[in-house]
């Protein structure tokens, strides 16, 4: 006979009859019979799975409610996103689970609850973890046990229970010291008396017993054990406490305790109707009269446990009873009787596998869980392929993003190279004003020393020079202070007040609302302006004429104003040449052009306005420049980012 009940029934002393090898074929046989009603019965199950119709309702019932765990979990994986109430669902099969003392399934899917909770950092994580590290102890899986006890430890909120799980990571790291066992186990009896954790004080107590056991101190281990059965709800539970109780007594020599707690614990099973609790404590209390020499006695307790395990329906359970009952009978010389209670048995299995409701749930549960199993591979795939997708989406994220900057890039650089040729072709368009200007000037020069007017070239020269000199310093500026700009003007009508002297008078104004010094405006824009003014209109007056030249601020603006009082427009493209003609008109589209470019690169609101004066018969003619109010730093700013 296999088991504990076995082993204390060869420990009687008595030996096998002749007749032991034929009640091994009948067992044999009996074996082979079960196996085949089990597997009948699973098939059977699953064809009544399979078709819904054919399920009786009594069946349906138990399956909605012993297996409802099961049942959650299948549909959250079927139906739900909502990865919380999954792992809560595995939480509560691995519950389930436990209670039917199934710890490596528990911890499969305790595994896979705390696998969410840390990755949605939920709270539950540090009971989850605790929860795992119980059924790996129950297993004697220490190392995991004491890793997953240290997490729960790190991950719990609550100060107590934090305690709490460091305190039972530490009771299995000394396993060797019983001592320091019993007090981190008492240090948890407080803590869960304290927090009113009814379960979790079992536990405690149930710890705090086996180190005292340990230690050979039975009567506090036995004191320990029976709190411990006092706050313990579940039969399995009760069923293992009253057989360390029983363990302990039997170690201390006193098998009437034993046998009084086991009696009183069967007592209470009967009024609660519990019929699992009565058969384990019938077969503890025969393995109890069997140790205590009293054969009558025990076999009573076996036919009992046999009777009642048959009557509920537990075929499993009424053949563990039966081969403990049969052994029995056989080690004393009852042979027939044993065969009896085969054939009796063997006669009424079918039935009684077919009215077995734990089988059906068991199997239901198989199938259950199976359907779990493939509905997790699905969902693994789904996620494989939704981390693909997003893998991919990165990718094109992250090409088109690249894309985006080497377009940006290209962009810039183009703008770069456009603004610069732009420059290149302001520069070029500002030069051209230099030759011509150049021209006239040594042609004036020359003038005078034809005349061998030597006093008049020097000073014409030096004035010459010195404008030249400024104008070269400043040649490669698109914009001058408006002080360069008015010296270098003033130096311009000073060299042609030198050549037409008895022609015109000038007179420069600036507005005192400008700072001369930090106001910027284009460099050589004006002085075209002042070169048409002189050469095609005021030297052909009889009278000598004046050119006035303002700058005056209009807000954000500074309107430049160029007036003369010459022969104006009509009459001025009368009198000129062919030659002339090309040169001005040459002259008006290159400042329109290098306004085009200062605006286009600058972002700026340059306008130029031309006009005859005609009023009250005068004549003369006036240009107005509006260009936008700049300071250095402003300046700066649209150099250095409008145009980069």
């Amino acid at each position: 006979m296999a088991g504990p009940l076995g082993e204390i029934f060869r420990s009687s002393g008595e030996k096998p009859y002749f007749a032991g090898e034929f009640i091994a074929m009948v067992r044999q046989g009996f074996v082979i019979l079960i196996s085949i009603g089990l597997l009948c019965s699973g098939f059977s199950v699953f064809a009544l799975q399979q078709d819904p119709k054919s399920t009786p309702a009594s069946k349906k019932v138990k399956y909605d409610g012993r297996s409802k765990a099961a049942r959650e979990l299948e549909k959250s994986l079927y139906a739900d996103d909502n990865e919380l109430k999954t792992a809560k669902n595995y939480e509560a099969l691995a519950t389930e689970l436990t209670e039917k003392n199934d710890y490596a399934k528990a911890e499969e899917y305790l595994k896979k609850a705390l696998d969410i909770y840390l990755r949605l950092k939920h709270a539950n994580a540090a009971p989850a973890s605790r929860a795992l590290a119980k059924v790996q102890e129950l297993q004697h899986k220490i190392k995991p046990a004491i890793s997953n006890y240290r997490s729960a430890g790190k991950l719990s909120t609550d100060t107590m229970l934090e305690r709490a799980n460091f305190n039972d990571a530490n009771r299995l790291l000394n396993t060797d010291n019983p001592q320091l066992q019993t007090d981190y186990a008492q240090s948890n009896v407080e803590i869960f008396e304290k927090e009113g954790k009814k379960s979790e004080a079992a536990d405690a107590y149930r710890q705090l017993g086996n180190s005292l056991f340990n230690q050979n101190n039975k009567s506090e281990a036995i004191e320990s054990y029976k709190r411990a059965l006092d706050k313990s709800d579940n039969t399995g539970d009760i069923s293992a406490i009253s057989k360390e109780i029983s363990r302990a007594y039997v170690e201390d020599n006193n098998i009437a305790g034993a046998i009084q707690l086991s009696e009183s614990l069967l007592a209470k099973a009967r009024e609660e109707h519990n019929t699992a609790l009565q058969i384990d404590q019938l077969q503890e209390l025969a393995r109890l009269y069997a140790r205590h020499r009293q054969p009558d006695k025990t076999g009573e307790l076996l036919e009992e446990a046999y009777l009642l395990a048959f009557k509920s329906g537990n075929t499993s359970r009424a053949k563990d009873c039966l081969l403990a009952l049969t052994s029995y009978l056989k080690q004393h010389r009852k042979e027939a009787q044993a065969i009896q209670r085969y054939d009796n048995f063997l006669l009424q299995l079918d039935s009684l596998i077919r009215t077995d409701s734990s089988l059906v749930d068991a199997s239901l549960f198989d199938i259950t869980e199976g359907k779990i199993r493939d509905l997790e591979r699905e969902k693994a795939l789904q996620l494989a392929l939704i981390d693909n997708k997003n893998t991919l989406n990165y990718f094109l994220i992250l090409f088109v993003a690249a894309m985006a900057v080497l377009l940006a890039f290209i962009v810039r650089s183009l703008r770069a190279i456009k603004v610069k040729n732009k420059k290149i072709a302001l520069q070029s368009l500002r030069r051209e004003m230099n030759p011509h200007f150049i021209f006239n000037s040594l042609n004036s020069v020359n003038q005078y020393i034809a005349e061998n007017n030597e006093v008049e070239a020097n000073r014409y020269l030096t004035s010459y020079s010195g404008l030249m000199r400024n104008v070269m310093e400043h040649s490669n500026r698109d914009f001058v202070p408006l002080a360069v700009e008015a010296e270098q003007l003033k130096r311009y009508l000073d060299l042609e007040q030198l050549r037409f002297s008895d022609k015109f008078v000038y007179i420069l104004e600036i507005d005192e609302s400008l700072d001369p010094d930090t106001a910027m405006i284009p460099n050589m824009l004006i002085q075209p302006h002042l070169e048409n003014a002189v050469w095609h209109g005021l030297r052909y007056k009889d009278t000598k004429g004046l050119l006035r030249v303002g700058f005056r601020n209009e807000g954000r603006h500074i309107v430049v104003e160029i007036e003369d009082d010459g022969i104006g427009l009509a009459k001025s493209r009368e009198l000129k040449t062919a030659h002339q003609k090309a040169y001005q008109s040459r002259g008006i589209t290159n400042t329109r052009e290098r306004i085009n470019l200062l605006n286009d690169i600058y972002h700026l609101h340059i306008r130029l306005e031309m006009e005859e004066i005609t009023a009250n018969g005068a004549t003369g003619t006036r240009v107005v420049l509006q260009l936008p109010l700049m300071d250095k730093h402003e300046f700066n700013r649209k150099d250095h980012s409008g145009h980069r």
